[in-house]
């Protein structure tokens, strides 16, 4: 059976997001772990880490894996907001290693016109720089497929092969395939002979062991896009069979599959969407 949850808020605290998790049938969540629109958080507290991991326990809800904050751009030409990125990620880092998580989702980065090659030799150089900083780490980074968005790099399988391979440790880096970014930026997994491509084309140029996590999303606008704009699942351009061949690989049972669908906080949404996500499984 595939690992099946959504992005969780961590009100209250990190522990509270595995409650919320386990209320409404996650296997696998998503959190922030400091505020995602912030430059600097304060420290998660010793007695909240315990208690995180007294919940994982207690809830069985694993793996658990964090996003970065979005404010980060290790792609940035200019060097203040450069060096703010990676004193943000490497606290990123730091809280989600405290945390035993799986790893942290990352955006790659925004060129902000400076070009592709300029870009991807700047988030590759931050990484060095982040992972010297955090030496013996077990946390991943994971490089997150982009919609391609403006000047965001990530959005062909090339450009994330070429970051990792600059890196100076890249068995620290590995993937996130995010559907709705991937439909966005042009790979079409609609059809079954359409996703058996994708996955060879992500398997030829990434490796398929590297893919350590999905996020959920169906899209709001067509093919090739560009445009990132979530929706619920099967109610948008990807449909329901897109999400099908995913659920049911059996190369993927144990790799995370969250949603980041827009919800209230009662989080009916989740459920609904983790009702029709189940209903796909043969």
């Amino acid at each position: 059976m595939p690992l099946l949850g959504a992005h969780m808020s961590v009100a209250g605290g990190v522990s509270k997001a595995l409650e919320r998790g386990k209320s409404i049938g996650c296997d696998t969540i998503q959190i922030f772990t400091r505020n995602n629109n912030r430059w600097v958080s304060k420290p998660i507290p010793p007695e909240e880490i315990e208690r995180f991991h007294e919940q994982v326990k207690a809830t069985g809800i694993w793996p658990v894996f964090s996003h970065a904050a979005y404010l980060i751009n290790l792609a940035s030409p200019k060097d203040d907001l450069w060096v703010k990125s990676m004193e943000a990620f490497i606290d990123e880092l730091v809280r989600a290693e405290k945390l035993n998580l799986l790893g942290v989702v990352l955006h790659p980065g925004s060129h902000m016109g400076a070009g592709e090659e300029a870009g991807i030799a700047r988030i590759a150089a931050a990484l060095d720089r982040c992972h010297e900083a955090t030496e013996g780490f077990k946390t991943l980074t994971l490089l997150e497929i982009t919609a391609g968005t403006g000047d965001h790099l990530g959005y062909r399988f090339e450009q994330l092969a070429e970051i990792r391979s600059r890196v100076k440790h890249p068995e620290r880096v590995a993937y996130c395939f995010d559907t709705c970014h991937a439909f966005a930026a042009g790979y079409d997994f609609r059809t079954r002979e359409g996703y058996e491509a994708v996955m060879d084309e992500f398997d030829r140029v990434l490796g398929l062991e590297r893919l350590k996590a999905f996020h959920f999303n169906d899209s709001k606008h067509p093919l090739g896009s560009r445009k990132d704009r979530h929706e619920h699942i099967g109610q948008g351009h990807i449909g329901l069979d897109g999400f099908r061949w995913i659920v049911n690989d059996p190369r993927f049972q144990q790799i995370p599959m969250v949603l980041e669908t827009p919800k209230s906080k009662d989080m009916h949404e989740d459920v609904e969407n983790l009702r029709v996500l189940r209903s796909l499984i043969e």
